[in-house]
């Protein structure tokens, strides 16, 4: 499944500029070729027209968003191309695309994967050095996992560096009963995005609940990052590959958002 999602979700991914050159080079971009994308409303859900006309996904399926919001946001892209339609500037769609092609039929294996993520997330592995560092990292990573503690029983287990701590089968346990909260295979796939461009699927289901905004979670996933571009200074690429992420996690969290 995570093979699946990682064709769908960043076959065109705007992180990595070599690939999308190559990519440009292999397929030219289609031209825009409709006047209008308007959102309209089906018995099952809302659904993006072009110029009167559905869009369907790359399986060619019905592009059928749950809520009128989380379709406009589809739509906005789509009615934001040029002159050509450039799927590396339309994550919300890819997103979308993502949901129906890749997750409907399984979501139970989407769910699964991001609870894989847990037993070995980003926010159980601590710095030991130096102390600014480390404080920081409390300062950010403990509340979230005195959360999952305090109000869901899930005492989630910490180490120093990257030697490998297995998670008691219990908090694992109580945190797939959060994931299951989420059903709908849109859901998963925003969750699967945040947890991915994060490396912290804890971080993905509190924002997915409410527990953190958008910019905290992306605080606490660049803790380590942060630390180094302020002593070390950042380099060009890597805030071009930052900038795209956020620009993915972005849209997952707005989607989120759409469906409640």
């Amino acid at each position: 499944m995570r093979e699946i999602l990682e064709n769908l979700e960043y076959s065109e991914d705007p992180g990595d500029p070599v690939r999308k050159a190559q990519l440009a080079m292999k397929t030219p971009l289609p031209k825009r070729f409709y006047k209008q994308a308007t959102v309209e409303e089906l018995a099952d859900g809302h659904t993006i027209h072009l110029d009167g006309k559905p869009v369907r996904t790359p399986s060619r399926a019905a592009l059928i968003l749950p809520t009128r919001a989380a379709a406009e946001l589809v739509a906005a892209e789509w009615q934001a191309q040029e002159t050509e339609i450039d799927p590396a500037r339309m994550p919300a769609t890819r997103i979308a695309n993502t949901a129906i092609d890749g997750i409907a039929a399984d979501p139970q294996a989407v769910a699964s994967d991001i609870v894989q993520f847990a037993g070995s997330d980003l926010l159980c592995y601590r710095a030991h050095a130096p102390k600014g560092l480390v404080e920081r990292q409390a300062e950010l990573w403990d509340p979230v996992i005195a959360w999952y503690r305090d109000a869901h029983g899930a005492n989630f287990m910490l180490a120093e560096g990257i030697t490998h701590v297995s998670q008691p089968p219990e908090a694992l346990a109580i945190f797939a009963s959060r994931v299951s909260r989420f059903t709908q295979p849109l859901a998963l796939a925003c969750l699967h995005v945040i947890t991915t461009m994060t490396g912290s699927a804890l971080l993905a289901i509190a924002l997915g609940e409410g527990r953190l905004s958008l910019d905290e979670a992306w605080a606490a996933a660049h803790v380590d990052e942060d630390w180094n571009i302020r002593h070390w200074g950042e380099d060009e690429e890597a805030a071009r590959r930052r900038a795209a992420r956020l620009v993915e996690i972005t849209s997952a969290s707005q989607l989120l958002a759409a469906l409640s």
